[in-house]
């Protein structure tokens, strides 16, 4: 055994000793700060991200509305039939009530243009709700058009010449008058959420997309989570250790891998080619993000099976349980919150998917909520998509407002996701 004393006393105080330490401090202190400037570097851009979407996306939370007077004439709208009255009249009629020196019919029409182009829908359901109307006045707020629900928000310039916008200077000199009149308002756009898909943007929802994507998860969910689990305890627990077993294993860690657009292809060979089910419909889209979240839920499962400690199961077995008594009774419960935050966190990945919709057709234009798993739907991922593709101007915020109520969503299932993990995690 060597003697340190026998190498003479260690001189901490020489200059070779304090230039070591600085040269380690240093590199503490570099290490520290490559570390506080990679994460000051992912919260800025995250920052720049939410900022970029929130400015642009916050137009598409409130609409610029307009409320008129309809007169619900005898003639236009027959009480025993109202479905089948005269209500472009009637919209007509309302706006030259309030404008009456609009005379020829190309003003008129330009008149016309201020609200949208729905609107004779609006006052017919309105009027086959409430019969009794007919023959008196019906007052009803209804969305305006775009540009004018542009124009409300800023987004279009009033300074910029007239052959260069969207809408005339007659036109503006029509909305300010019903500015004065107390006539147009811009509340809380409820309709992004309520309404389904259209071509007008001032009528654009995410409902239809919304309830899509919640039964594509639904499937995905009850596909994936006990298939998942039975394939990871088999595999942990009971599957000898030989090649074959080794083979799978490597394989289920590739496919964890394998780009999403993989798994779409093979759902539109095998679903929609050769068994035939509909096109576009929230079982197929289901079924596709099952197959690409199984094997992240194997993977994720059997990590928290081997967590559990050896002791539980040798406690168990001693008592005398059964290997089957072991696992169903005291291993898998104890892994339930990781095998539960891998769930969530499994889902809220295939909420975020958008390239195996794309390729089953789930970027169809809807315009009504799907009533099941079988017919035609979009995601909430397809919809950002065919939104950011529409030429019309207010599709840009309504793209923006999407993805922040995407986004809201994931946030909502990683904290779900946090909380079951703190509130049933257990330690030993």
């Amino acid at each position: 055994m060597s003697d340190i004393s026998l190498r003479g006393p260690v001189e901490w105080s020489s200059e070779t000793a304090v230039a070591r330490r600085k040269s380690r401090y240093a590199a503490d202190r570099r290490l520290q700060f490559y570390g506080i400037a990679a994460i000051t570097t992912a919260i800025g851009l995250l920052g720049l991200l939410i900022v970029s979407l929130a400015s642009t996306g916050y137009l598409a939370f409130v609409q610029t509305k307009v409320t008129l007077d309809f007169p619900i004439r005898a003639e236009w709208v027959k009480a025993e039939d109202p479905a089948a009255g005269n209500y472009r009249n009637v919209v007509r009629q309302a706006l030259l009530d309030i404008f009456p020196e609009v005379t020829t019919p190309p003003d008129q029409r330009k008149l016309g243009e201020i609200i949208t182009n729905n609107a004779q829908f609006m006052v017919r359901d309105a009027v086959l709700a409430n019969p009794s109307v007919i023959g008196g006045t019906l007052t009803l707020t209804v969305p305006s058009s775009d540009p004018f629900d542009q124009l409300n928000k800023g987004a279009i310039s009033r300074d910029v010449p007239e052959n260069q916008r969207r809408v005339t200077d007659q036109q503006i000199a029509w909305f300010d008058r019903l500015v004065e009149q107390d006539r147009v308002a811009a509340p809380f756009n409820w309709e992004l959420v309520t309404n389904a898909d259209s071509r007008f943007p001032e009528l654009a929802g995410l409902a239809g997309a919304i309830t899509g994507s919640f039964y594509a998860l639904l499937v995905c969910f009850v596909l994936s989570f006990p298939i998942g689990i039975a394939a990871a305890i088999y595999l942990e627990e009971f599957a000898p250790k030989n090649r074959w077993t080794d083979l799978i294993e490597v394989n289920i860690n590739n496919l964890a891998a394998v780009p999403s657009i993989v798994f779409g292809l093979l759902g539109l060979a095998v679903f929609l080619n050769f068994f035939g089910l509909p096109r576009s419909a929230p079982l197929v889209g289901g079924m596709v993000l099952a197959l690409m979240t199984l094997p992240t839920m194997i993977i994720v499962t059997r990590a928290s099976l081997k967590a559990v400690p050896p002791s539980i199961r040798e406690a168990a077995l001693g008592m005398g349980a059964s290997k089957h008594q072991v696992i169903m009774h005291h291993v898998l419960p104890l892994a339930l919150p990781g095998i539960l935050t891998g769930t969530i966190i499994g889902l809220a990945q295939a909420l975020g998917e958008t390239a195996p919709l794309l390729l089953i057709g789930m970027n169809a234009f809807i315009t009504s909520p799907p009533g099941g798993l079988l017919e035609a739907s979009t995601a909430l991922p397809t919809q950002i998509f065919i939104w950011a593709d529409s030429p019309e101007r207010g599709f840009v915020s309504r793209t923006s407002a999407a993805i922040l109520v995407l986004l809201g969503f994931l946030i909502v299932m990683n904290g779900i996701a946090v909380f079951l993990r703190q509130r049933l995690e257990r330690t030993w």
